[in-house]
C-alpha cells in the first residue's frame, strides 16, 4: 500500500509540474497589511484630496 501511495504522490507531482492548476484562493489579497502601514506611517493620517 505504501508503494502505491508513493506512485500516486510522484504522479501528481509530475502532473502539477507539467500542467499546474490555478488556485485563486492562494493569491487572494485583502489589502495593505501592517508592514505597509509601518513603511508609510504618515500616509494614512492625511485626508484624501480630489482634484
Amino acid at each position: 500500500m505504501a508503494f502505491w501511495n508513493q506512485i500516486t504522490h510522484y504522479a501528481s507531482a509530475i502532473r502539477e509540474f507539467v500542467a499546474p492548476t490555478y488556485r485563486p484562493e492562494r493569491h487572494y489579497m485583502r489589502g495593505p497589511g501592517p508592514a505597509y502601514a509601518r513603511r508609510h506611517r504618515g500616509s494614512f493620517e492625511t485626508p484624501a484630496t480630489f482634484h
